[in-house]
């Protein structure tokens, strides 16, 4: 996962977080799963665009936008490179803390 601060880039929205799964179905996790634990924080998306078939999920959160990929679609968008001016915000996963 990477976090990319857009905001002084685009003025749309403030990060991109890009997210990625080996397979379709993962995918759909990847995106009911970032979906859940917002909801959980009080947070619903604004809107959902692409299905786990097409390999590309996104959820807009206003502030946040979500783009979670399978790895063959996050290579063929190539968002890092895209936006490589961005900053790179550091993230510790917390299920991986140690």
């Amino acid at each position: 996962m990477r976090i990319l601060d857009v905001g002084d880039l685009i003025g749309i929205t403030d990060f991109f977080v890009l997210a990625s799964a080996s397979n379709d179905r993962l995918l759909g996790t990847v995106a009911d799963e970032v979906e859940r634990r917002l909801k959980d924080a009080g947070r619903s998306p604004r809107r959902r665009e692409g299905t786990k078939d097409t390999g590309w999920m996104l959820l807009d959160y206003g502030d946040i936008v979500v783009h979670a990929f399978t790895e063959e679609q996050r290579a063929f968008y190539a968002l890092e490179r895209l936006w490589s001016d961005a900053p790179v915000v550091a993230f510790t996963d917390p299920a991986h803390a140690g």
